[in-house]
């Protein structure tokens, strides 16, 4: 998990902090924010970090992975605010989870270079099952949903831009080919946080509307005022089971897990930013914080393979993970670049496709050079 490239100023700069810091701290839980942070005793960096509460991220929360050289406090927080914290609000997080569209839309379209990306990515999921359908259109494949109206709350997300771009490379169906209608409101808003001013961008050149003020997308979809649904949550009107509300393919898993065997991507979402200013006084940190995000996961994976099968309710966990791993290999959520390089370079092409970004983006430009070398043991 080391970039040779900067391995002498790591080291430099670890030695340096190694022999003024302690090795002591307390666990704190702080206010209604759900903030987790070790009291620092210590000369250690004082850092601030945001994200979900995911799993694959507990250990880091909790304080049962450290960020090496650092005392830290963790925010729990959704992806819409965390954009905004950065992109136009007061950038107090040293360390942000962040949406990985979003972040690409402010840097090219927008010129924000306060913060910069590393190769961790904390949310990613397959897409297929996104896509819901009044079951009373007609609508039993992709291309049925051409001249139809599709609703959607935050059009270009990371997961939308993922949605429309695995239908259009998959089954030959542009964004051209249906008319847009942008709902007012999320049924799933409290996962998300609400769409971020870069989820909210739509390109020219689209049939597009607005919905009414004062519904969801959900309402829309049960009221008939649309055909289909975009959505990167899984929306109120599947959840409560309404009757003429289905997913577009019935055996999502079996249709995903095709779309993997045939082309080695398992789409990104989010992604983690660090800010500019503290790395130029700590350029050690990327490395760090690298490596604390990926020893968080690797607590994940001990806890599926030797726990999960008697602590979680789903019957089947152990050989979920077993069936995962003969698929997708033993390190499926894997950080760094070059196992990622296709997924990344995919999602980049589909942005200036799809006539958000301006430009076609490369990793190298996005993400920053001490990371491009990162990866897990």
């Amino acid at each position: 998990m080391k970039s040779k490239e900067n391995k002498q100023t790591t080291d430099i700069s670890r030695r340096a902090f190694l022999t003024t810091a302690a090795a002591t701290g307390l666990l704190s839980l702080t206010g209604a924010t759900k903030s987790w942070s070790v009291v620092n005793k210590t000369n250690k960096l004082d850092i601030t970090m945001a994200g979900y509460d995911y799993d694959r991220v507990k250990a880091l929360i909790d304080g049962n992975v450290e960020v090496e050289n650092c005392t830290t406090s963790f925010e729990v927080s959704s992806v819409g605010e965390m954009n905004t914290h950065i992109f136009t609000g007061p950038q107090t997080r040293a360390v942000t989870e962040v949406g990985l569209h979003p972040f690409m839309l402010a840097y090219t379209n927008d010129g924000f270079r306060d913060y910069t990306l590393i190769p961790v990515f904390p949310l990613r999921t397959f897409r297929h099952k996104s896509i819901y359908i009044r079951t009373d259109r007609g609508i039993k494949k992709p291309d049925d949903l051409r001249g139809k109206r599709i609703a959607t709350p935050g059009y270009s997300s990371s997961s939308l831009v993922w949605i429309r771009g695995i239908v259009q490379d998959e089954y030959g169906l542009t964004p051209k080919d249906v008319h847009w209608v942008i709902a007012a409101n999320d049924s799933a808003g409290k996962v998300s946080g609400g769409p971020s001013k870069q989820e909210n961008v739509v390109p020219k050149g689209l049939s597009t509307s607005m919905g009414p003020a004062g519904k969801d997308e959900s309402d829309l979809l049960e009221s008939g005022e649309v055909d289909a649904l975009f959505h990167a949550a899984v929306p109120r009107a599947y959840t409560e089971g309404h009757p003429k509300v289905a997913r577009l393919f019935p055996d999502s898993r079996r249709t995903e897990q095709a779309y993997y065997s045939k082309t080695g991507i398992f789409p990104i979402m989010h992604a983690v930013a660090i800010k500019k200013a503290v790395l130029e006084k700590n350029p050690w940190l990327i490395e760090a914080v690298f490596n604390a995000y990926s020893q968080a996961k690797q607590s994940a994976y001990d806890y599926l393979t030797k726990s999960a099968w008697y602590k979680t309710t789903l019957p089947w966990v152990s050989q979920e993970l077993e069936d995962t791993r003969a698929l997708m290999g033993r390190n499926f959520w894997s950080y760094g670049l070059e196992s990622n390089r296709k997924g990344l370079d995919t999602f980049f092409r589909y942005s200036y496709e799809q006539g958000l970004c301006s430009r076609t983006l490369s990793i190298e430009e996005l993400f920053h050079p001490s990371s491009l070398h990162l990866t897990e043991l």
